[in-house]
């Protein structure tokens, strides 16, 4: 009875939390959906139904508390312990007449112990009519209990019974015909609702088959482009990528991580974490696909003011195109627009229509046009107005464009290193002869650096492409050079761009290797011939490097060649003219040294010639003195007695000595 109680108790809180929590479900905020208004009104109807089945279930618990859980209780703690207590009474009565009982039984037969043996019997009287009314009390106790424990038993029940009628009235009270019509009609509900659920499940399974056979080829790690074509619209885009991390000086570990975008930010999240943490801000950024030893598919971002670079991995080649289209349109601030891919779309096809030749264009050099197998990629100019076309001047026809640059002149997108250009140029030297080095520089000869100069100054540069042109009269062939580059790239699909630094000195303008620190280009500061930036985009710059040597007519090679830096564009080309005006006014005052040591030396060779002139008359004179002197008789010395005389030592020497002395001066006359 008591786990019947406790039962009851529990149905009854139960009862009461559900009613609880089905009144505040409407204000419960679900991650998918959220409930309508007839879901929400029909569980307030059951929370109240609820709610009185649990104020019955209240009186219940009231009920059995006080008609059967009461006498039972009270039957327990009340009758049994009396009998308990009744019983050590009783026990300890018989011990102590038995202990009166052995006093007295121990009594001598001497009659001056009268006095002991009136209390030992007093003793016995008491202890046994203590004895006889104990016992009394217990039996009749026991025979009391007996009664006691048949209506201990039938009362509870008594009471479990009445109490559990009395709870069926009051719910049979409670629920009338309005609750069995609604509760008839959520059955109806339920079926209803059971029936949508099978549907819906049957038209999911059909999708999901057809989204798999349409869908078998995204499965693939690296789907091919031309079946899976690449989305170069989008101005949002998230998913998993491999982010580089250094480790120490040379190392470095690869992280996965989720990345998306948020706005002009890139975000990143890794596993477990609540929320992402940004990347970089990828307003006015660089992107270019690299080349990494250990992975494929890399691309790196490059932050506007180029303190912050980061090198990530996509799955797939078209991954990685897709991730670098949407950090270029991100780049161009087309997110701000209202209809972003719309505007990205049309900056796509203006990009296409830049290299597309028109038809009148296409048929005026259909004759002259020779085969293009076996060439680079090449872009060309279109008479067609498209976004690109912004970099030329509006004033350009096509007729100037022509002028500019020739119809279909191949484009380099990628410098040659120093070490495939060597290797290159011996190869083909047994067999095809001398190799011509694209740039308009040979390869065999390295140029040396002046150690003292002037200016130094470097700064990152990105090589976008070069190509020849036909003049450099103008910064026109630079804008029309840039347009026709970077519309090829967009064509292409050539995002690679290799990252330099520019060394601008007084002797000329160098590409070193930010890696090996190796000089991969070097132009001389004299065959600079132009230098501009780009009239909107500052980052865009370009040179014009003009060689009188390498075609077999004598004509000089013009080539154009197109950056993009992390600084202003117009600091460079500022700094390169600053280089020229060094240089030039260098060479004027190298030019006055050479002219006046070149004077002086002439002064030298003069009085040197002077100097000779006076050695070679004063040899002549000593060579005429001294045949002079050989040409007069020497008379012989002779004695008074007709004898001759003898010569002493040291006169002999004299002569010896005056005859070579003469013989040395003939030698050097």
């Amino acid at each position: 009875m008591h786990r019947i109680y406790d039962a009851q108790n529990e149905l009854s809180a139960a009862t009461h939390l559900t009613s609880k929590l089905l009144k505040g479900y409407e204000k419960q905020r679900f991650p998918l959906c959220c409930d309508d208004e007839v879901m929400s009104s029909t569980l307030q109807q059951f929370a109240k139904v609820i709610d009185e089945l649990s104020s019955c279930h209240a009186v219940l618990s009231t009920q059995l508390a006080d008609a059967m859980m009461f006498p039972i209780t009270q039957f327990k703690e009340r009758d049994l312990k009396e009998i308990l207590t009744l019983k050590e009474v009783f026990q300890i009565a018989s011990d102590d007449h038995d202990m009166a009982i052995n006093r007295y039984s121990r009594l001598s037969k001497r009659r001056d112990n009268e006095k002991v043996k009136g209390e030992v019997m007093e003793d016995v009287y008491t202890s046994r009519k203590k004895q006889h009314q104990t016992m009394m009390h217990y039996f009749t106790a026991l025979n009391t209990l007996q009664y006691k424990k048949k209506m201990s038993l039938l009362e509870p029940l008594l009471g479990y019974m009445q109490a559990q009628i009395s709870f069926f009235k009051l719910g049979s009270e409670n629920l009338t015909q309005q609750w069995e019509d609604f509760l008839t009609d959520i059955g109806t509900s339920v079926q209803n609702v059971r029936r949508e659920m099978a549907g819906e499940v049957d038209v999911m399974q059909q999708t999901i088959q057809d989204m798999e056979q349409a869908n078998d080829l995204l499965y693939m790690p690296d789907p091919d482009p031309s079946l899976v074509p690449v989305n170069r619209n989008l101005t949002r885009k998230a998913g998993y990528l491999n982010t580089r991390n250094k480790t120490g000086l040379v190392s470095s570990s690869w992280e996965r991580q989720y990345f998306f975008t948020q706005g002009g930010n890139l975000m990143s999240q890794a596993r477990g974490d609540v929320a992402g943490g940004l990347v970089m801000d990828i307003d006015n950024c660089s992107v270019m696909a690299v080349d990494c030893e250990d992975r494929r598919f890399c691309f790196q971002i490059t932050s506007f003011d180029g303190k912050k670079v980061a090198i990530l991995q996509a799955e797939s080649r078209k991954d990685c195109e897709e991730w670098i289209a949407t950090i270029n349109n991100i780049s161009k601030r087309i997110y701000l627009s209202e209809n972003p891919e719309e505007i990205a779309a049309r900056v796509n096809q203006s990009a296409l229509e830049a290299v597309t030749p028109s038809p009148s264009f296409q048929q005026r050099h259909e004759s002259l046009r020779p085969s293009t197998q076996g060439r680079p990629l090449a872009a060309r100019a279109s008479s067609v107005s498209s976004a690109g076309s912004e970099t030329a001047s509006p004033a350009l026809s096509v007729l100037s464009l022509d002028a500019l640059v020739a119809p279909n002149t191949p484009i380099q997108f990628d410098i040659i290193s120093p070490v495939s250009e060597e290797d290159a140029g011996q190869a083909k030297a047994a067999g095809l002869g001398r190799r011509t080095n694209p740039f308009g520089e040979s390869g065999g000869t390295p140029a040396e650096e002046s150690e003292g100069s002037i200016l130094h100054q470097l700064f990152f540069a990105r090589f976008l492409g070069c190509m020849e042109v036909q003049n450099a009269d103008s910064s026109d062939v630079i804008y029309e050079t840039m347009r026709q580059i970077l519309a090829a790239r967009a064509i292409h699909n050539i995002f690679r761009m290799t990252e330099s630094h520019l060394l601008v000195t007084c002797e000329c303008l160098k590409l070193i290797d930010p890696q090996t620190q190796v000089t991969r280009l070097r132009f001389p500061l004299s065959s600079v011939v132009l230098c501009a930036a780009h009239q909107e985009n500052k980052r865009l710059f370009g040179f014009v490097l003009q060689t009188a040597e390498g075609r077999v007519d004598g004509r000089p090679i013009i080539v154009c060649y197109i950056f993009e830096s992390n600084n202003d564009g117009e600091k460079i080309c500022d700094s390169v003219g600053l280089a020229k005006q060094i240089a030039f006014h260098s060479e004027m005052d190298r030019k006055a040294t050479e002219k006046k040591k070149e004077q002086d030396r002439a002064k030298e060779k003069q009085q040197e010639e002077l100097s000779k002139q006076k050695q070679i008359e004063k040899d002549l004179e000593e060579q005429s003195r001294l045949i002079a002197a050989f040409s007069r008789p020497t008379p012989l010395a002779a004695g008074t007695d007709g004898q001759f005389l003898v010569l002493s030592n040291s006169q002999s020497e004299d002569s010896d000595a005056g005859v070579e002395g003469r013989e040395k001066g003939e030698s050097e006359a």
